[in-house]
């Protein structure tokens, strides 16, 4: 932990309004091209199931997921809360749910205020001017668009014939390479990179699944944005190796790919289904809930082979 990561916030090169970032490089002609090779019988999901107990990160005080329901078909007979009378409500059987989570729960986007530097984020937005008494008013998860893309599996697992990477594995810029030149392929400008550690493979196992995650180095966060990729994604809780290797910055990969890429980052995504049937090229699709000024929002992402 002797080193200093020195990140700094970004100005973005799409002027002083800009919220979107990496995102920009994602038009429609990208996607109606992807799209066009997408082989859309064989679909994907790579998104975890929400319920109660599952392994969601609670280190700092948040909260875990909670369900319960405000309306039972028995209970609306006895409450009446609609006005209907006992007979309707008898005869027409109503449930209701509500849910309580933190936003950054299960498989889930970050978006490009949720790290920053010295009270600022993504293309200088500073707290003081843009962070109300609820949400920041700037970069939130409403302003990320559907993403549709190119996707490349980064199978860093699989490179080293390994089920899952040791705890706190560090994945270096040679191991993307690697993983890269093994599966004949190479990032380019636009797409998503999916790394796999192999940990979703324990998934609900929380005792597996959470701490000490092995993930990107700082030099191999670096080294996906210098390619000009528009998300990352992984299949641990925070993409980055874990704990910091870096004294000035307990979560640098997080303040890079943010704060100064502008590269939202999409967590515990599941990639296991693609690398056993070897899907490392595919067409990329997700699109997070709309929730205006938060830090992120949960996500579903979908992956569809494409056709050569």
């Amino acid at each position: 932990m002797a080193r200093i990561a020195d990140i700094k916030v970004a100005t973005s090169p799409y002027g002083p309004d800009d919220q979107l970032g990496a995102l920009n490089l994602m038009t429609p002609q990208s996607k109606a091209t992807v799209m066009s090779r997408a082989d859309a019988s064989t679909v994907y999901d790579l998104s975890v199931d929400y319920f109660i107990g599952m392994p969601s990160f609670q280190a700092a005080g948040d909260p875990s997921y909670q369900i319960f329901m405000s309306h039972t078909p028995d209970g609306t007979v006895v409450d009446d809360l609609n006005g209907v009378g006992g007979d309707v409500n008898r005869r027409v059987c109503y449930s209701g749910d509500v849910v309580f989570m933190y936003t950054h729960t299960g498989t889930h986007i970050d978006a490009l205020n949720h790290f920053g530097i010295d009270g600022k984020i993504y293309n200088n937005f500073e707290a003081s001017e843009h962070l109300g008494s609820r949400h920041w008013t700037k970069g939130g998860a409403e302003q990320i668009p559907p993403i549709v893309a190119r996707g490349v599996l980064i199978d860093v697992a699989d490179l080293h014939g390994v089920p899952c990477l040791p705890p706190s594995y560090a994945i270096t810029v040679d191991d993307c390479r690697q993983a890269l030149q093994k599966a004949g392929l190479e990032l380019r400008r636009g797409d998503v990179a999916l790394v796999r550690t192999g940990r979703m493979a324990f998934w609900p196992d929380a005792a597996k699944v959470l701490g000490d995650p092995p993930g990107l180095s700082l030099e191999a966060c670096r080294w996906l944005t210098e390619q000009e990729i528009i998300a990352v994604a992984a299949d641990q809780e925070c993409v980055e190796v874990g704990p910091s290797q870096h004294k000035d910055n307990w979560l640098p990969g997080h303040c890079h790919f943010l704060a100064e890429a502008g590269v939202p980052m999409i967590e515990l995504v599941n990639l296991e289904e693609l690398s056993r049937d070897k899907v490392t090229e595919l067409c990329f699709v997700a699109a997070p809930i709309r929730l205006r000024g938060a830090s992120g929002a949960p996500v579903r992402p979908m992956a569809m082979p494409l056709l050569q």
